[in-house]
């Protein structure tokens, strides 16, 4: 028969930056390629990859990554990895391969075997292993779960979902298809844990066309409007309303005019592009005025609005804040920021409830829906912090499937199935993240982040000082220049204390006789001395650095 490997080079115990790997005997097969955004305290990160090390050795080995759908989260770092790997073949839906395209030709990345396929239409990879792409419902159109046939049963990835008997067309989940994979026999199903925790259906929380409606009836003046690009769902719930008034709609941003003009050219967002307006609208009385919500800086756009800073949006007291979507774990401390910034501004806003408004994935019942759906033998929880993945176990357990076939793991842990039975192996595979900063393309390292952190929390003192080149005597300073540390002003006494022991110390180095020197003693004494020095003087360590030149 066969060995299957399963394992996560990203995605468990954590949200977003989602990766997941099938190996059938050498066959590779890669499920999504995600990011996740950094925090506050990561400096200057941007967003963060999984490290894909593993694909590059095995590279050769690899049938295809397979994208579920197009948001960041689940395909964000294949540009990253195409950059490394120019001919993985990479398979995706039409719209997700749209967004992929644009995303690779904002990048510069060549990519020479991207593969459009379509829901329901097998891919062979021999006789005994094909890829079954089955449409499922999320906020994006296209979006697709994968049905990896092996000889020893069905291994099936959901991606993220729901189930919404309202669903229709690109966003319609096919039930049918996915009761027909369950009786033929599911080795083992990774779904998502996102909202493992949520009782009911997520539907119809996921619908806000009344409450939509309500807040255009009661505002009637000017509504700014924030919402993800990429809920392609979301735009059209608010395209149908504002059809139904005599409002017109002002999109601010390239990249939301990019996206909405290419879903609707595409037919996957429906509106009458008579009632877009331009700048010259932004000011009439009703108008909606849409601007982007990018996840990796949550709320960036409305805050340089608050604060005046837009080049074209300026307040008025009759203007409504929306915020279309309900806030997600890791955005509520900056929601509070904006809402106190919002009632300064003595502006009526109107936002989504997390408990009431949920976002396209899968709460309690939808799970158990699959899972009964699939009838799979073996259960792996994905896609979520460790404790929603063990609230996904449960659920599992609650509908019958023994607590040994569930599979809890982490990132690099892998789960291994010989003739289709599950081993109690330990093998690890090596993981890690990339940090990536702007268009960098190499990982910024712990090491950088710790330097950004010294720099941002304590400043920088440099040391400059210029020698004889001959007798290796002080021609001029040394020099003191601070960023970040104090202010020079109140602390003369302070830098003429720091003058003197650095001078000291470079004297000291110099050899009277033979007029040697150590400069890279010097700058390590320099360090070391200075260091203790202002730690003792004011509690602080800052970065010092030390510059010696010789005329």
């Amino acid at each position: 028969m066969s060995k299957i490997k399963i394992f996560s080079l990203g995605g468990l115990n954590e949200n977003g930056k989602n990766m997941y790997v099938v190996e059938v005997n050498k066959d590779i097969f890669v499920f999504d390629a995600g990011l996740k955004y950094g925090t506050d305290k990561m400096l200057g990160i941007d967003y963060i990859i999984p490290s894909f090390d593993y694909l590059i050795k095995n590279k050769k080995q690899i049938k295809g990554l397979f994208l579920t759908h197009g948001h960041d989260e689940n395909m964000g770092a294949v540009p990253d990895i195409l950059r490394e790997l120019p001919d993985l073949p990479v398979y995706a839906t039409k719209f997700t391969m749209d967004i992929l395209k644009h995303d690779l030709a904002e990048e510069e990345v060549m990519a020479t075997n991207l593969k459009e396929i379509r829901p329901h239409s097998k891919i062979e990879f021999g006789p005994k292993l094909s890829i079954f792409p089955i449409s499922v419902t999320h906020s994006i159109p296209d979006a697709v779960c994968y049905v990896l046939y092996t000889e020893d049963g069905a291994i099936v990835y959901t991606g993220d979902f729901v189930f919404d008997s309202t669903a229709m067309g690109p966003y319609k989940t096919d039930i049918g298809k996915l009761a027909y994979v369950g009786k033929q026999g599911v080795l083992c199903l990774l779904a998502e844990s996102y909202y493992a925790e949520k009782q009911g259906h997520t539907s119809p929380n996921n619908r806000v066309s009344e409450y939509i409606r309500e807040v255009l009836r009661k505002k009637e003046d000017r509504i700014i409007a924030t919402i993800f690009p990429a809920h392609i769902y979301r735009i059209q719930e608010l395209f149908n309303e504002i059809m139904k008034t005599k409002r017109k709609v002002v999109i601010m941003g390239k990249t939301l005019q990019e996206i909405v003009n290419h879903a609707m050219d595409l037919g996957y967002l429906k509106f009458d592009r008579n009632r877009i307006g331009d700048l010259l609208t932004l000011n009439e009385k009703g108008v909606i005025v849409l601007i982007s919500d990018e996840k990796e800086k949550p709320f960036a756009n409305l805050e340089r609005i608050l604060k005046g800073f837009d080049k074209y949006i300026k307040l008025k007291e009759t203007d409504t804040i929306f915020i279309t979507e309900p806030s997600y774990e890791g955005i509520e401390k900056r929601l509070a920021i904006i809402m106190d910034e919002i009632a300064m501004r003595n502006l009526e806003v109107v936002s989504l409830s997390p408990k009431k408004h949920l976002l396209h994935h899968a709460s309690r019942e939808d799970l158990m829906l699959m899972i009964n759906l699939m009838n799979p033998k073996y259960y792996f929880p994905v896609k979520g912090e460790y404790r929603y993945q063990v609230m996904n176990a449960d659920i599992a357990s609650e509908l019958g499937i023994p607590k040994e076939n569930i599979i809890l793991k982490q990132n690099g842990d892998t789960a291994t199935f010989l003739d289709g039975k599950l081993q109690d192996e330990t093998e690890h595979i090596p993981v890690d993240d990339i940090l990536i900063d702007g268009k960098s393309n190499g990982d910024i390292g712990e090491l950088v982040l710790k330097d950004r952190e010294m720099l941002g929390e304590n400043g920088i003192v440099i040391v400059s000082c210029t020698l004889d080149r001959i007798t290796k005597q002080i021609l001029a300073g040394p020099d003191i220049v601070t960023r970040g540390f104090i202010f020079v002003r109140d602390n003369q006494e302070l830098l003429a204390d720091t003058k003197k022991l650095c001078q000291e110390v470079i004297t000291n180095n110099i050899e009277k006789e033979s007029h040697r020197i150590d400069y890279a003693q010097i700058k390590t004494d320099i360090r070391d001395q200075l260091g203790k020095f202002f730690y003792r003087e004011t509690e602080c360590k800052p970065m010092i650095i030390t510059v010696i030149q010789e005329v």
